[in-house]
């Protein structure tokens, strides 16, 4: 009987986000007679942790993320009745740093980083294979932390770093074994920023699990106004990759035609309140409503009629892909990857990144029933299988290892 092969997953958390649904889903696909599986997670209590598989072992939180998720005057006691005064001195300059300009998510992991890294404990554990599932914070700690006779790093975003940004970043991902963009767009991506590396790039598409997905989709009612035309987008509020600022310019100018629609978003993230004053502003209330997070979004899809992404950069584009397994019409804009899913006027329509093109799209599958139809049907047939990305994964990990044992 083979040994299993240690695995160990790094990813910050499992919010309900389109990386942590793809971990979710590839760890309950992947075959628990062939792996010990690991998961390290920085942040602990969101929606998908609760589906984790029974096989994977959750290790414990990291004393240093409980120690800097207490509120200041905690923190401060805590240092005063030990002798992690370095502890606070960290969480200080971190706060301050951050504070001195605005940056994006990568030159944020990267100060944390070095501003705190060092107060990470290190695993002793020896993994066959170490994955950090994510950038930033567990492509560093893998590379730091980990003990592992192979490491990979999983890119689940054509990843945007500046020139203050990018020499921190090769340092660690010339230390990975095999860097795993999650399609052929973000690896063309990679090879553009990280032209040296481009020999590890090894293509993984995430996995989408339609059975799950289907069974969930029938879970409970949406909440959605059968009366009306139901659209619905589900992603991070934001107003840089995601363009939620063309989603409600878009919502505006549909109400300005006065169609009769509901348009439902399903996320959390720092452009909320600004959304929620342009819904005030604009009289928007009984057309958009923001519905927070659930950790099943699925019977939104299976309810709604038309589904709209207004990205302006994807990795891939999951929400695509589960609305195209649910057999839901599509608007998108024309993001870097779009393509990769969409053939226009076939599952859906592709449009120029302005409110007012996306706007158009919408009350053009809104009116004209037969396109629409068209559209459903090509959906119907599109294929719903997705096992080769375990496969893949397998393949991958058997070569890895097998060159060691050479």
């Amino acid at each position: 009987m083979h040994q299993k092969k240690k695995l160990l997953f790094v990813i910050e958390s499992l919010t309900l986000a389109g990386s942590e649904k793809s971990l979710i889903a590839l760890l309950s696909n992947l075959n628990p007679a062939l792996y010990d599986i690991d998961l390290q997670l920085f942040k602990f209590g969101n929606e998908l942790e609760k589906f984790i598989p029974d096989y994977v072992n959750l290790l414990p939180e990291q004393e240093y993320i409980t120690f800097a998720s207490n509120s200041w005057k905690d923190s401060i006691k805590q240092v005063l009745s030990s002798t992690r005064s370095r502890w606070l001195v960290s969480k200080v300059v971190y706060s301050i740093k951050l504070r001195m300009r605005s940056r994006n998510h990568s030159e944020v992991a990267k100060v944390f980083w070095e501003t705190v890294g060092g107060n990470f404990s290190t695993n002793d554990k020896q993994y066959d294979v170490a994955i950090a599932f994510a950038q930033g914070v567990p492509t560093f700690f893998v590379i730091d932390n980990i003990k592992a006779r192979k490491k990979l790093a999983w890119v689940n975003a054509n990843m945007q770093f500046t020139s203050y940004n990018l020499a921190f970043q090769k340092k660690y991902y010339n230390k990975f074994d095999v860097i795993v963009p999650i399609s052929e767009g973000t690896k063309a991506h990679l090879i553009k920023i990280l032209p040296d590396l481009k020999e590890r790039f090894h293509v993984i598409p995430n996995i989408i699990d339609f059975h799950s997905i289907s069974q969930l989709s029938k879970a409970y009612e949406a909440p959605m106004d059968p009366q009306s035309y139901r659209i619905l987008t589900v992603g991070r509020l934001d107003n840089g990759m995601k363009g939620m600022d063309i989603t409600i310019e878009a919502c505006r100018l549909l109400k300005e035609k006065r169609l009769d629609f509901h348009w439902y978003i399903l996320g959390k993230g720092p452009y909320k309140q600004t959304m929620e004053l342009f819904i005030a502003e604009n009289g928007l209330e009984n057309h958009l409503s923001l519905m927070g997070t659930t950790d099943n979004p699925y019977p939104y899809f299976k309810a709604a009629d038309l589904y709209v992404q207004t990205s302006r950069h994807e990795g891939y584009g999951r929400t695509i892909a589960e609305a195209r397994l649910l057999n839901l019409p599509i608007v998108t804009t024309r993001f870097d990857t779009v393509f990769l899913q969409m053939i226009d006027e076939k599952n859906g329509l592709v449009t120029d990144m302005d409110a007012s093109a996306v706007a158009s799209a919408i009350e053009k599958l809104m009116t004209d029933k037969k396109l629409y139809g068209d559209i459903v049907t090509f959906l119907e047939q599109e294929s719903k299988k997705n096992t080769e990305t375990v496969n893949i994964f397998d393949r991958l990990i058997n070569n890895l290892l097998g060159e060691l044992s050479h």
